[in-house]
């Protein structure tokens, strides 16, 4: 149950989404790769979810929250292209590994998506700051 102030909200989001990201390295080290591809995804959804509350956009499933960030911050080129694919990448990697029997993720591919979930959550936390 959301409580609180708008401004609550979004900042609450935003700090779990770096708590988040920070859990992503010791799952990596610890050989829990579908475990960090889970958590990859959810720290890029707690920044999404931040920045769509902090716009006063409300969705009610992932889907939602995917097409809303589309359609308001990517098509019109306020998030780069390039977070835009990450975050509609780790979605699908994240279904895949929630929900598909035998679905092992690569340390190499991984880590790879570290570098470009902190540059959508460095794109967002900059958006909201400037609003």
């Amino acid at each position: 149950m959301k409580t609180g102030s708008k401004s609550d909200i979004v900042n609450y989001r935003l700090a779990r989404a770096n708590e988040t990201l920070n859990e992503i390295e010791f799952l990596i080290r610890q050989g829990y790769l579908n475990n960090a591809v889970n958590r990859l995804y959810y720290a890029s959804f707690y920044a999404v979810v931040a920045l769509l509350t902090q716009y006063d956009i409300n969705t009610k499933t992932h889907n939602g929250t995917r097409q809303m960030f589309g359609l308001h911050f990517i098509q019109p080129g306020i998030i780069s292209k390039a977070s835009g694919s990450f975050y509609r990448d780790i979605f699908d990697k994240r279904q895949t590994g929630d929900y598909e029997d035998f679905i092992v993720f690569e340390e190499d591919e991984v880590k790879s998506f570290l570098l470009p979930a902190r540059n959508l959550l460095k794109e967002i936390e900059q958006i909201i700051a400037n609003k």
